[in-house]
């Protein structure tokens, strides 16, 4: 049976919607109205979400650390919606991690079911752990601002031979030493900072590229983002957001031939509001002008489940690593990297990255 294997570091709210996901779209039967519903390939590469499996899973949480896999998912403090409490009784407990910069001090301040709580265990062998799971891929979710927390996991990949997914902003896929380490070793890695399905950065991307391919010249915009989950919590000390800002604001400038000065340019969270959860609420604008000079300006409210919103696009991630193993590609995957992250190591159009994806499922050659 063809599988892939993976392991998890961070079982937060974008690990439970993920591995809800897979057991969702497993236990739906070939001929099911919703098979392909909310996924952008249902079968890719020969692989279905149901052949994605969870192997080994790390976090520092209390509440989590030492659980089993399907009782980690839901402890708090997860709060994203459950849209499938069926999960399957994986035989993984999670393992402690590495604690060194993943936890933000200031959470210490907020009520337990808000913040993270440090388990007080001996961090686990990472690397002996990924080798006797027999884990294809190590799939990085830990908290924005995780610089050394994110780099000791991408080193025990290299160590390990383990294919990197780096889902957060911290610059490992895109940094040009990192990026020669893995390709020496022949190692995939995908990366860095996800871009969500239909999120505050895609949609942003693409209405810049329409006022550029329009003739609209940009003057100046904003994305302002709030939500409630612990991601925001966390982004409350904006020393920890220097790359994430790094990460969304070139997503964004990328699309324009002459990018704006700074000061007409503003993106990143902007507050954590509790009630919210993982409901993420972006505010964008966009001011142009047209033809004669005529302003043109647009604004955008976007609402959506932050988690779910991710796991669309990592079930794909996933599947472009595991073949990319199976035909001995390694280094950086360009396409997959280009279409599924907001800093990837080159950027290109989402639509030209698209079908770039499409060709390396394919077998075409990687560029």
């Amino acid at each position: 049976m063809r599988e892939v294997r993976i392991a998890i570091a961070g079982i937060g709210n974008c690990a439970s919607s993920l591995i809800q996901g897979i057991a969702y779209y497993n236990a739906l039967s070939e001929n099911h109205p919703d098979r392909d519903l909310g996924l952008m390939h249902y079968d890719l590469g020969g692989y279905r979400p149901g052949d994605i499996k969870i192997v080994a899973a790390f976090d520092i949480d209390v509440r989590k650390v030492g659980k089993p896999l399907k009782e980690a998912v839901f402890a708090k403090p997860n709060c994203t919606k459950i849209f499938n409490g069926n999960i399957p009784d994986y035989p993984v407990n999670v393992e402690m991690g590495e604690v060194l910069d993943g936890v933000a001090p200031h959470m210490e301040n907020y009520p337990d079911d808000r913040r993270f709580i440090v388990a007080r265990k001996k961090p686990c062998n990472v690397a002996k752990v990924l080798e006797q799971s027999c884990a294809d891929i190590l799939l990085g979710y830990l908290p924005v601002g995780s610089e050394m927390a994110t780099a000791f996991y991408a080193e025990a990949c290299l160590q390990t031979g383990v294919s990197f997914i780096n889902c957060v902003p911290v610059f490992i896929a895109s940094n040009k030493s990192w990026a020669h380490r893995f390709e020496e070793k022949n190692i995939p890695i995908i990366g860095d900072d996800v871009k969500s399905q239909i999120g505050a950065t895609i949609i942003h991307r693409t209405l810049t590229k329409l006022f550029e391919d329009r003739g609209v010249k940009i003057d100046s915009t904003y994305q302002l983002n709030v939500g409630g989950n612990t991601d925001f919590l966390n982004m409350l000390n904006h020393d920890r957001l220097k790359s994430k800002k790094i990460s969304k604001t070139e997503a964004v400038q990328s699309q324009l031939q002459n990018p704006l000065n700074n000061e007409h340019i503003h993106i990143g969270p902007s507050d954590y509001v509790p009630w919210l959860m993982d409901n993420k609420i972006c505010f964008l604008r966009i001011e142009g002008r047209g033809f004669g000079h005529i302003p043109v300006n647009i604004e955008l409210r976007l609402s959506v489940e932050d988690s779910p919103n991710s796991a669309g696009v990592v079930i794909d991630a996933i599947r472009c690593c595991k073949i990319a193993r199976e035909r001995r590609v390694g280094g950086v995957l360009i396409s997959p990297s280009a279409y599924f992250m907001k800093h990837p190591i080159e950027q290109f159009p989402d639509e030209e990255a698209r079908d770039m994806v499409e060709d390396f499922i394919a077998g075409k050659r990687e560029r």
